[in-house]
């Protein structure tokens, strides 16, 4: 952003005015960290994107504190672009009434939206998203779920990357935490089919799948999705000694994307999770 300059004297030598048009401008700069990637102009830099990816255990954490404010403390510390969040409440009596979603959008000072997966507890209960950047569109797909098991969703928001002209799928969801495959391996199948026939924009999926890399959902997904620690496949859960891996940030396509750090956040107490942290650069294809 620009600072919109008045009409200065002819008095005021010209290295004055100079002088005093460049403080305005790092005045004008100074701010929130992270700010200045909102107005990227493209060709510039590489556009990066930091993902977050996080079960935030409807706010509680592993001491059985609700704590949102420490939530949010976790995300800001890495300084996100775009957050998934998993098992998130709205106006539930478990939660107090919170709407969880608004709330830690207003502690991170990000945008924010929930996307219902099930009524709960007299409220809802499901996936959201925060983001640096404006949704320019919401759509939050239920997904296949066996009558007996907790309904799932994947929540899906396109935005720009501040300034650059560049748009973007984000897809945050949580699937079938069963034993029995058989629901995750049709939520994946059903992510695939809403999702891929969206070739004209670069997406990423992200969020806790309750499968382990080898597991045959896994395996359904990787072979339309690239995983971005595939290279550094550290657990995830539980947060206090990690021992499985079961959250991810997965890319597509392959190719337009360079995964540039990965990274499983060192916080045992404010979640079961540990948060998943994917820096992805998006390349200029056009």
């Amino acid at each position: 952003m620009r600072p919109a300059y008045r009409r200065i004297s002819l008095l005021i030598s010209p290295f004055l005015f100079l002088t005093i048009l460049c403080i305005s401008s790092l005045m004008a700069c100074a701010g929130h960290p992270g700010i200045d990637r909102t107005d990227v102009t493209a060709g510039d830099t590489p556009l990066t994107v930091r993902v977050l990816s996080y079960n935030i255990h409807h706010g509680e954490g592993v001491d059985g504190v609700f704590d949102l404010e420490r939530l949010a403390r976790v995300i800001m510390a890495v300084d996100p672009d775009l957050v998934a969040l998993q098992e998130v409440d709205r106006a539930t009596t478990r939660s107090s009434g919170v709407d969880q979603a608004a709330e830690l959008g207003r502690l991170t000072g990000l945008y924010a939206v929930f996307g219902k997966a099930m009524d709960y507890a007299g409220g809802g209960y499901g996936e959201a998203i925060l983001s640096r950047w404006p949704f320019l569109r919401v759509d939050d797909h239920l997904l296949p779920a066996s009558e007996d098991h907790e309904p799932r969703a994947a929540l899906k928001v396109t935005v720009e990357i501040g300034g650059s002209g560049r748009e973007i799928v984000f897809i945050g969801t949580h699937l079938d935490h069963t034993r029995d495959p058989a629901d995750r391996k049709a939520q994946v199948l059903r992510i695939n089919e809403l999702f891929l026939p969206e070739t004209r924009l670069p997406m990423i999926l992200a969020g806790d799948l309750n499968a382990l890399p080898e597991s045959e959902p896994m395996g359904i997904l990787l072979r339309e999705w690239a995983d971005a620690a595939v290279g550094n496949p550290e657990p995830t859960i539980p947060s206090d000694d990690p021992a499985r891996r079961i959250d991810y940030v997965l890319y597509r396509p392959a190719g337009v994307w360079r995964v540039v750090e990965v990274r499983v956040l060192d916080e045992e107490i404010a979640s079961d999770h540990r948060p998943l942290l994917a820096v992805l650069e998006l390349k200029d294809d056009r």
